[in-house]
């Protein structure tokens, strides 16, 4: 245990096996998509080097597959020969040379790789996967464990120090461990010693090759979440039987990728899985690692300082901030720029393929891109808006050294992340908008709210540059009656200063409308845990297959109604990883959609539409306008005929779609381009 700091547990060394770990952190692993790019080994060396340098201890790497029937998809990360060590070499030194330990995650997609040579236990598919796997044979299974070692092998002589081999998440592992995808009747299959002898004599045989000194951590399911997932017993039986083949420590998951439970979105509260990990812990003696949302110095210390847990493991987090390690252990938390569990640059990417990136820190996964080094001439800024775009312009330029002032008209910063907070599951924008004014204040930037800026005020100040993020304004449609008082716009319901009646119309089925449909629904706008296992069906005793139990109805107290004018599937566009959430919520709720509809008009009966040529009436008492955004942008003109020509980003520059990944990638891209 390390004294004297508000971390003590967190930033204590801990032996793992034969290896000394410097203090509890560990790197997750991640897809990150890098290999697809040009100058891939050089931007993975990049990626991984600035996050051994701030200070992790450990880092898990990308998974890679055994074989080529393990590829998650066609030139996808494979360890099969010893043609493909090089750029493995040039990764693993570059981590050592700053001070940690890294290794190799062995992961074989199974029914879930998108080509068409997968595998599985069965031939079940996934429902997220069009692809039915072929059931492998008794020599498919030597053969894939003997790919196993071979990974493992050349693995140590690619420097890693070990290896951790994927077991959880619904991969080919976890398809062997659980009923729902194997039914298979051979020494393979069946009881649960059988289904979990794959996984034990991949371990086994990777220790007897290896030797004592080779690092062997074995992702573990800590709780599948689907129906004919393993139980809490046979998950003690599969931990410690995976102790006893010579795993060094267990580092667990949550979740199978085909869940409807959500595992790490903004939804689910922090720390939310730290029962199903102190329960592991008690099974074993070896170290455990805890993981998912886990994205504060304070949350990871006060799970292992309750023991339930050894180590934490962070993967998005260490994509928001490679120095989180080194700012707790310096007594700088509050400069931390926190994972906010969007998804919206990670995950989605990802599943978009794209190379992952991250909303809060755009320069993760793009380091060789844009650096943002120290300028070489320090010049006056002035950024106008205190939304997401100009507070990421402030911010990064006044990193650089520029002398910066910030304009904002309003009371408080924050524009548009100010309304995200308060949405219910999203106060994680407050870690933003405090990881934003915390900056500014180290750099030296002036702040200058209540200030509405003015062309002949910047023009007098003589200012070397000039950055517009004026933002946006709500876009009020042409409607009959829409100045009336059932009519209230979504800023006003969401900063209370409109109250909604029961019943509620929403115009609008975007983001924001989503938004404003959850802060309707929802008593009380924080993530309750207790709350969340009740809504979602989480058994916290695992005393069901796959810790699934009963999900409670939700008890709502508004009748909302959500309309649009086109045709599509509404909230066709929010996020690939959480737009089902959102939509399960809704449905659950009994919030009812209108497409394809028509407004005729707003008056004392309520909303007046058509659709397909037949007029109705929503007898509503609220009708709330999210009918997307307008740009803010007329100081643009009074400067040009200044003869000023300002740089102009975010809501301002373009307001359609307008998100928060978009305004700060512009924000940041720009002040490093100053």
């Amino acid at each position: 245990m390390t004294t004297g700091s508000p971390y003590p547990n967190l930033l204590s060394p801990l032996v793992v096996g034969a290896h000394t770990l410097r203090n509890r952190v560990v790197m997750g692993s991640m897809h990150t998509r890098l290999e697809y790019l040009d100058r891939a080994t050089e931007r993975e060396v990049a990626f991984y080097a600035e996050r051994a340098r701030g200070g992790v201890a450990l880092i898990v790497s990308a998974g890679c597959a055994p074989n080529d029937e393990g590829r998650m998809e066609e030139g996808s990360h494979v360890l099969d020969s010893a043609a493909h060590i090089g750029s493995h070499r040039a990764v693993t030194a570059a981590v050592h040379a700053h001070g940690a330990k890294m290794v190799l995650q062995i992961l074989h997609a199974g029914r879930y790789a998108k080509h068409d040579r997968l595998v599985g236990p069965s031939d079940i598919p996934s429902h997220i996967n069009r692809r039915t796997p072929r059931a492998m044979s008794g020599e498919d299974i030597e053969r894939t464990i003997d790919d196993y070692v071979r990974c493992a092998e050349l693995a140590r002589d690619a420097g890693y120090d070990g290896v951790e081999v994927m077991g959880s998440e619904g991969y080919l592992i976890t398809e062997f461990t659980a009923s729902r995808t194997n039914n298979r009747s051979d020494g393979w299959g069946g009881s649960p010693e059988n289904r979990c002898r794959f996984p034990i004599e991949i371990v086994r045989r990777i220790r007897a090759r290896l030797g004592p000194s080779f690092m062997i951590l074995f992702r573990i399911s800590a709780l599948d979440l689907v129906e004919g997932g393993l139980t809490g017993a046979e998950t003690d039986f599969l931990a410690r039987a995976i102790e006893d083949a010579g795993a060094d420590a267990l580092s667990t998951g949550v979740g199978w990728h085909e869940a409807a439970i959500p595992t790490i979105s903004y939804h689910v509260p922090r720390a939310a899985w730290g029962f199903a990990v102190a329960r592991l812990k008690k099974a074993v003696r070896i170290p455990v690692v805890a993981s998912n949302r886990i994205n504060m110095p304070a949350v990871a210390e006060s799970l292992i300082a309750a023991g339930q847990a050894d180590l934490v493991a962070l993967a998005r987090p260490m994509l928001a901030d490679p120095e989180f390690v080194l700012k707790a252990a310096e007594g700088r938390a509050d400069e931390i720029n926190a994972c906010i569990a969007c998804n919206q640059a990670c995950l989605d990417y990802i599943f978009s393929a794209r190379p992952v990136s991250c909303l809060v820190n755009p320069r993760a996964g793009r380091e060789l891109d844009f650096g943002c080094e120290p300028a070489t001439q320090r010049r006056r800024i002035a950024v106008v808006g205190g939304g997401p775009a100009g507070l990421a312009c402030a911010v990064n330029a006044a990193m650089r050294g520029h002398a910066v002032t910030l304009y904002e008209a309003g009371a408080r910063l924050g524009g548009q992340l100010e309304l995200a907070r308060r949405v219910p599951g999203k106060s994680e924008f407050g870690e933003l908008l405090r990881y934003f004014r915390r900056q500014l204040e180290v750099h030296g930037a002036e702040i200058r709210t209540n200030a509405r800026a003015t062309a002949w005020g910047l023009v007098a100040e003589g200012f070397d540059h000039v950055v517009l993020a004026t933002g946006v304004e709500p876009r009020m449609p042409d409607i009959p009656g829409i100045d009336h008082c059932k009519v209230a716009g979504y800023a006003d319901i969401l900063l209370g200063v409109r109250e909604a009646g029961r019943r509620v119309a929403v115009i609008g089925s975007g983001g924001i409308a989503h938004d404003v449909t959850e802060f309707l629904l929802s008593r009380d706008h924080e993530v309750d845990p207790a709350g969340f296992y009740a809504e979602w069906g989480v058994d916290t005793e695992l005393r069901c297959a796959g810790g699934m139990a009963v999900a409670h109805d939700p008890v709502g107290e508004r009748e909302i109604t959500l309309f649009q004018r086109g045709s599509g599937r509404p909230g066709a566009r929010l996020g690939i990883s959480t737009g089902w959430v959102l939509r399960s919520r809704m449905k659950r709720h009994h919030v009812h959609t209108v497409t394809g509809c028509t407004y005729r008009g707003i008056d004392d009966r309520g909303l007046h539409y058509r659709v397909d040529g037949v007029d109705h009436v929503a007898d509503v008492d609220t009708v709330v306008i999210c009918a997307g955004q307008e740009p803010v942008r007329a100081l643009a003109d009074e400067l040009r005929e200044h003869g000023i020509e300002a740089s102009v980003i975010g809501g301002a520059r373009f307001a359609g779609e307008l998100d928060a990944l978009r305004a700060i990638d512009e924000g940041v891209s720009l002040a490093c381009s100053l």
